[in-house]
């Protein structure tokens, strides 16, 4: 498969009012086309720093982040999730989903509203076009936020703890939808999650960091059997996978 990411010994420190702080320390992995790579970490250690370097919000202080087989990240290529939907609640489920075919007025705009039109139509929320997102539940508006970032058909998705705000059967009935879409259509995805389960059950890599000043602590290769996240949790090595993960977490907390 092509390399869609790759980091090479990127660092990262800013300055405040009173001192410099160091977040990310020679941090290095690549992803490659069609990944599901989860990012897992102690609280602070830098995983959305490293989603704002990706997406070309801040730049290394040292080191290279390479997208596409380019330094120059082309914001384009990037499509990102936030915790929060981020839905207009005064703006239809329609006109929230074209919102980036409205402002960027691409050269295949019809393509891409056609895509809209389909992908709606895949995804069960066709009848649900003209409703406004207050009117869906969260779940439904998760849906509504991915399908809006992949009419603009990015090569790399950023998942910023996407389904932190959910409830727990919301969560588990989500994080399949999600992984069902982007696996149909053979997206790239970086998740940064708290959560190892999800983790576990969502990706095919997990890049494990250690605290502040962050680096690569481990990079876990996952082998499950299962169609879906949910079936994923069935698999007998899963329990293993997270209680290794959990070691390394807890030893990072206890040398703090």
């Amino acid at each position: 498969m092509k390399e869609i990411l790759k980091f090479n010994d990127v660092s990262y420190f800013y300055q405040t009012k009173k001192d410099e702080i160091f977040a990310l320390d020679k941090i290095s992995f690549s992803v490659l086309e069609e990944d599901f790579v989860s990012i897992v970490g102690p609280s602070g250690c830098g995983k959305t720093t490293i989603l704002s370097l990706i997406a070309g919000l801040l730049k290394p202080s040292s080191g290279k982040v390479i997208l596409d087989g380019s330094e120059k990240i082309d914001t384009k290529k990037i499509g990102y999730m936030f915790q929060r939907d981020m839905l207009f609640d005064w703006r239809s489920v329609w006109k929230n989903i074209t919102l980036g075919i409205e402002l960027q007025k691409p050269d295949d705009k019809e393509r891409k509203l056609q895509l809209a039109d389909e992908l709606l139509k895949k995804y069960s929320l066709y009848n649900f076009k003209n409703k406004k997102p207050r009117e869906l539940s969260g779940g439904m508006r998760q849906r509504v936020a991915l399908i809006r970032t992949l009419v603009m058909e990015p090569k790399l998705l950023l998942l910023d703890e996407p389904f932190s705000a959910l409830d727990f059967q919301t969560r588990l009935t989500l994080c399949d939808d999600v992984y069902d879409i982007l696996k149909s259509e053979k997206k790239t995805a970086i998740l940064v999650t708290h959560d190892i389960s999800e983790a576990i059950s969502m990706s095919n890599k997990i890049i494990v960091l250690s605290s502040r000043p962050a680096k690569v602590k481990d990079e876990i290769k996952l082998n499950l059997s299962g169609e879906t996240p949910l079936k994923k949790r069935d698999d007998s090595s899963f329990r293993g996978y997270f209680d290794l993960i959990w070691r390394e977490l807890t030893n990072e907390e206890e040398n703090k």
